[in-house]
Order: structure tokens, then sequence, then C-alpha cells
């Protein structure tokens, strides 16, 4: 069924034009904008979902995509065998706050979300998570290149052991960490971006797009984000001050954040879209890889001096720093 009419037969709502924001394609009607879903998980993952949705929207997040009941009542709509949903929203185009202040309230605010979720939540989570993440993609990628004889998969083979200890190393030192005891207020969980991406500054948030898990994800991942390209270092460091001037980091969350900017998540972001992708022998995710270990050359470099570039006496508070750098 078109999805026109869908909107219409299921929800009344007669759709204006169809425009394209942020990759996702929506229906406009006056100020608000529809976009449809299909539910590829449990109902439980969505309703947590909402939950937090709901909570940001109540404490001045407006512009989240939030499920819209159909005329039936229900939150989802089922036709020819899938669930739909329809997220509406209302953009906003308010004047942005500087980065790291933003993340700062935003994670404050969502720290004070009254439940623990359980299919959303990855607070104390992470070793457990990465383990099980580089068992799956490790047998994954070697089935892969076993069928397929292609430059990517030749590529993989290659850097397997590469980024095989990488990911070894951080689960060591995140095993570490969790026996670190300096950790204050800061490091209860809070409502968090899968991966943050500055997405604070834009007029659409996104319910997908939530998790339950300690600030430090999102700390790390902007910085990521950031140290990968050389011109944006300084503007990462930035970043932490104004974060700081908000939400003091306890040595906890800085352990946290560094076991996290030593977890190659790109290269299992790119892996997971090759598992996607139908064809993988057009190059470009050779050209990927390629570019990606290049990047990660550079940003070694960086995470050898990071507590000293973010102003902080690794030596003095004891912080342990990993030796291959």
């Amino acid at each position: 069924m078109p999805y026109r009419r869908f909107l219409s037969t299921y929800y009344g709502i007669q759709a204006e034009e169809k425009i394209h924001l942020f990759g996702r394609e929506g229906y406009r009607k006056g100020n608000e904008i529809y976009f449809i879903m299909i539910l590829e998980n449990k109902e439980t993952f969505y309703t947590e979902k909402m939950s937090l949705s709901a909570y940001l929207m109540e404490n001045g997040y407006s512009h989240i995509a939030f499920p819209k009941v159909n005329l039936q009542g229900d939150w989802h709509t089922p036709l020819e065998g899938n669930k739909y949903i329809v997220l509406a929203v209302q953009p906003s185009y308010q004047e942005p706050l500087q980065t790291g202040i933003a993340l700062a309230r935003f994670h404050q605010i969502g720290s004070n979300y009254p439940y623990q979720p359980k299919e959303v939540s990855s607070y104390g989570h992470w070793r457990s998570l990465w383990i099980d993440k580089l068992t799956a993609y490790e047998m994954k990628i070697q089935q892969e290149a076993e069928k397929r004889d292609d430059e990517y998969h030749q590529l993989w083979m290659d850097v397997l052991p590469y980024i095989i200890g990488l990911s070894e190393n951080a689960i060591q030192y995140v095993r570490q960490s969790e026996q670190e005891q300096r950790f204050s207020e800061v490091d209860q969980g809070t409502v968090a971006f899968h991966r943050y991406h500055n997405q604070l500054e834009n007029p659409i948030l996104w319910m997908d797009d939530f998790v339950y898990d300690h600030p430090a994800r999102d700390i790390a991942e902007y910085l990521r984000s950031l140290l990968f390209t050389m011109e944006k270092r300084e503007e990462a460091f930035l970043f932490l001050e104004e974060y700081q001037s908000v939400r003091q980091l306890s040595v906890f969350s800085w352990r946290l954040i560094y076991g996290r900017l030593l977890f190659p998540i790109p290269f299992y972001d790119l892996l997971y879209r090759g598992f996607q992708a139908e064809k993988t022998d057009d190059g470009t995710l050779h050209d990927e890889l390629q570019h990606l270990l290049k990047k990660q050359t550079r940003y070694e470099n960086v995470l050898k001096n990071f507590f000293e570039l973010a102003g902080i006496d690794a030596e003095m508070l004891q912080i342990p720093m990993v030796q291959w750098l």
C-alpha cells in the first residue's frame, strides 16, 4: 500500500507533500512531519524507547519524532505481515548551545529518568557486549571471506588479528576500570545516543536513536569522531572543557571514556554495513576500510597523549595507560 494512502486510511492524515530529511522519507501536513517505520524488534524494545522519549519531551525536548496512535488508538499498525509505526514531529530550529554544554545538560536531565530500562540499556555491560560482538563478528567475517574472494574480504583477513588485539586491549582496560572506586553522581545511568555525533544540534531527534547508558558513551563517541579528523582535535578538547563546566567528570568516567576510545567501534560499524550489503565487490567498502586504517594510525598517536591533551594528570590520579600505544 502506498504510504500516502496508509496515512490516510489508518491515521486520518491527508499528507500535503512528500519530503526527505536526514536520509528519511517523510510526509508533511501543516507544521507536522510524519515518518513511517517498520518494527524490527520486539515491542518492549520500542516501548522502552517511547518511555525515554516521553520523559525527554516532558523536560524540554519537544522535537522528538514520537509514535502517533492510529484511528484504533494503537501505537502500531499491522499490515501485510509487518508492524508499522508513524513518528510525528514538529522540527525545532532554535539556536544551538555550545556542544559540550548541550550534551551535559541533556545527560543531567536524562540521569533523573525514574526507571531502569532492560531492553535498551547497555549500562554496566560494555565488556560483555564487546566480548559477544568480537566473538560473533570474528566468526561471521571468516565465514564471509570463505564465500567471497574479493579485495574487501582479503583486506579484512589481513587486518583481523590487529582488530582483535585492539578489542581485547579495550576489554581488558574496561575490566580493570570496573574496579575503580572514585566515582560520583555523574556516573549514574542516563539517556544517551546509539552513536553520538552532535545530534542535539539537529531540528529533529529520533526515538530509535536513544539508549540508556553511562554518559561516557556519548562523550567518547563524539570525541572519537573529532579525534579521527586532524583539524578537529582542538575542538575535541574544547568540547571536554564545555562539558565539564556543567558536569565534572570523575576518575571512573575518564577511565570509561578512555576504554571506549580504545575499542575499535568504527571497524565494527563498517563490518556490520558489509554484512548487510548484498554486494561488496564494488570497491566502496574496501576503500572505506583502507581509509579507516590510515585514520586509525593517526588516532592512536593522539590516544598516547590523550590525558595530557585533556589537561588531566594521569600519573598523579593513577589512571593507567595502555603500553602498546
